[in-house]
Order: structure tokens, then sequence, then C-alpha cells
């Protein structure tokens, strides 16, 4: 089974081998957001419930939110991105990471979508 999961928001998840979660912003999502000028990060230590807020980005198109693919606490944030949101833009699912996550129910990680599903949910 695979370690990687998708949101309808377009949020990606990798379960790590340390039992959490790396999430990001899907190659889909960067191509129709264009170039990242801004990224505000989550705290690390917060708390949220799937498809709360949890960053802000915004791009020469447009601003929009990445949201909590599914509850938990924010462990870790790229810190790279806030000199460099445009990494996000480079290589949206690898050093393109915003955040990684405790998961408040591991189980949750299995009824995201699977890549095969997320590429026919795109038409990609």
């Amino acid at each position: 089974m695979s370690n990687l999961r998708f949101t309808e928001d377009h949020e990606w998840l990798r379960l790590d081998d340390d039992g959490r979660a790396t999430v990001g912003i899907t190659t889909f999502a960067q191509e129709q957001l264009g170039d990242l000028v801004f990224v505000d990060l989550p705290a690390p230590g917060k708390s949220l419930k799937g498809g709360e807020e949890a960053a802000v980005i915004e791009s020469v198109k447009a601003a929009g939110e990445i949201k909590m693919p599914v509850a938990g606490v924010i462990v870790e944030i790229n810190e790279a991105l806030r000199d460099e949101p445009s990494k996000a833009n480079e290589d949206p699912q690898g050093s393109g990471w915003f955040f990684r996550i405790e998961l408040a129910d591991p189980a949750a990680f299995d009824l995201l979508m699977d890549e095969s599903a997320y590429v026919a949910f795109t038409g990609a």
C-alpha cells in the first residue's frame, strides 16, 4: 500500500516512517496557482481539525489556504518556504512541503484518496 494520499483540496500527505505525515500541495495545485510569493505557516504545537485552515498562501494569481487534511497537531514546519515560497512550485511533493503533523487518528489517513483516485478526480 502506498504511503501517499491526496485530498479534494489538492493537498498531499506522505506517511513517514515515524508515523507522522508530511503535508504539501500537489503538482496540480501549484500549476493552477502559479508562482507562490508568500507563505504563512502554522505554529508548531497547534492542534487542528481536518478541514481547518492550517496555512495561507499567495501566488501571482490568487490567495488561498492550505487546509489540515486530517485532525492532528503540527509538529514541524518547512522554514525554508518563508524565504523561498517558490520551493513549493519547484518541488511541490518534495522539498516544497509545508508542515509535518502527528495524526490524531492514524486510520484517517487510509480514508483519503490514493494517487489513482486523485488523478481521476482532477482529470489530469
